[in-house]
Order: C-alpha cells, then sequence, then structure tokens
C-alpha cells in the first residue's frame, strides 16, 4: 500500500511496471476504488508503467469533510503525478476520472500527451439532479441510491453474474462524504468550452447499456475535440471495462500501440 500526502489529504496509490516504461494512468469513477481497472491491466501491452489511484473520499484515501471541488480532484493528481515522477502520459479516465482527464489536459498538458474518456461527459446531468441524490445520501446513507445506480451502471444480465454483488458492496462501502463530495464536484462542472480548446490524441468509450453516461453524452464530448475516436461497447453499461474487459482492453491497446507504446 503506497500513499502520498497530497493537499492535506493522504492519497492511496499504485505503481506497476518497469520504471522506464511508457506511463498510463488510471482515474476510477463515483462510487469505486483503483479495483475498477483490475481484470483489464493483465491484457494490456507488457512494459507499461501504470498509476492508479483512489481519489479523494475513495478507497483507502483520506476523506476530507465535502464538498469538493473539481479544481481540488484535479490538483490531487497532478502533485500525485509531480511526485511520482510521470510526465507525458496516457491518462485513462472513466465517468468522473475522465471529467479529471479532460481537466487536467487543460491546466498541464505537459503532463497528458493522450486520453481515454471512457463513459464520461465535459458535463454530466444537472445541478437539480445531483442535489437530489446528494440529499438522498445525506438522509438515507448509499443504500438509499444504491438500486438505480446498479440500473444506470449494468446491463440486465450483468445483475446475474457472480460478480454483481461485489460491484454492490464497493458502491455500498464508499463513504457517503467521499460521494457526497464528488457528486457536487460533478455538480458543479462544465468543461464544454476548455475541452473544446483541446488538440490531443483522444479515444472515447461508450457503453450501449449505459445509463449514467449514454452514448450519444460521450460522443458529444469527442466531438469536441478534433480528431477524436469513438468506439461503443456493446451490451455494456457504465462499466464496460468490467462487463467487457477483453473488449476493452482490445480497444485501448490498439490507442495505446497508436501512441507509440
Amino acid at each position: 500500500m503506497q500513499m502520498a500526502q497530497i493537499n492535506g489529504t493522504r492519497l492511496h496509490y499504485a505503481l506497476t511496471g518497469p520504471e522506464d516504461g511508457p506511463q498510463v494512468v488510471f482515474a476510477n469513477s463515483l462510487g469505486t476504488d483503483f479495483r475498477l481497472w483490475d481484470q483489464i491491466l493483465p491484457l494490456l501491452p507488457d512494459g507499461l508503467r501504470i498509476l492508479r489511484y483512489d481519489k479523494r473520499g475513495h478507497g483507502l484515501s483520506d476523506v476530507p469533510e465535502g464538498p469538493y471541488a473539481m479544481g481540488a480532484l484535479i490538483t490531487d493528481i497532478e502533485k500525485l503525478m509531480d511526485t511520482v515522477g510521470f510526465r507525458d502520459a496516457i491518462f485513462v479516465g472513466l465517468s468522473i476520472g475522465g471529467m479529471i482527464a479532460q481537466g487536467l489536459a487543460a491546466k498541464r498538458l505537459d503532463l497528458v500527451r493522450a486520453m481515454v474518456l471512457s463513459n464520461t461527459g465535459a458535463k454530466i446531468g444537472t445541478r437539480d439532479m445531483w442535489a437530489e441524490r446528494i440529499r438522498a445520501v445525506n438522509e438515507g446513507g448509499l443504500s438509499a441510491v444504491v438500486g438505480a445506480t446498479m440500473d444506470r451502471w449494468f446491463s440486465k444480465p450483468f445483475h446475474s453474474n457472480d460478480a454483481f454483488p461485489a460491484w454492490r458492496n464497493m458502491f455500498l462501502n464508499t463513504p457517503a462524504t467521499g460521494w457526497t463530495g464528488c457528486a457536487a464536484a460533478i455538480s458543479g462542472t462544465d468543461f464544454m468550452s476548455s475541452t473544446s480548446g483541446l488538440r490531443l490524441p483522444t479515444l472515447a468509450i461508450a457503453g450501449s447499456e449505459d445509463g449514467s453516461t449514454p452514448p450519444d453524452l460521450v460522443f458529444e464530448t469527442a466531438g469536441l475535440i478534433p480528431g477524436a475516436q469513438t468506439h461503443l461497447i456493446r451490451n455494456a453499461g457504465h462499466l464496460p471495462c468490467v462487463e467487457k474487459p477483453e473488449e476493452y482492453a482490445r480497444v485501448l491497446s490498439d490507442f495505446l500501440k497508436a501512441q507509440g507504446v
């Protein structure tokens, strides 16, 4: 277990692969920790230097009082990358992780040479929608929203998968303060203008059954960036790296190889 003191918050992270390997950063979604990527890592090209981390309020990282600002989440990974010596990396972000990717690329292009925007958007939902979810969690904990969340996250057949209860439990075990803190950050974020100014290799991945960030939203965001590639994973929801890890890893590997990895 590796921890770094960043902006007064201890962040849990993992570094794997050779020190001189091409650098890839993974940022996970709201309500998950960095185990989100476990199934695809063995399927990626050999020799990568991979950084995964639990954003504040999630996993084994500290849970400061919320609400959080998107700028703070971006600064967290910016300083973590500086701390571990990551520069010119390929950044893979899913959901809120994809928002962090967009914000970091706009702020520190020296850190990000290409990005994968998975199941995300330049703007996700509305302030009223997030306010209602935050209110529900404040009053009843994450159990108040777990059913609707799992329906948005996973295709119906996956609910019968043996792994489904583990993902449900991961969500329920997320600290409520961390979840609402990051939900507030999403609520206040609109990167339409800044993302439209980005000029770097980009791959957008969507799941056909995603009820949180539908394909139209993901591909609309990709359309802001000239030359961005898109890929639709069918019969998968908000976490296609969980439901369709082989296809997800293949598409990601092709993109990594195109960047010279």
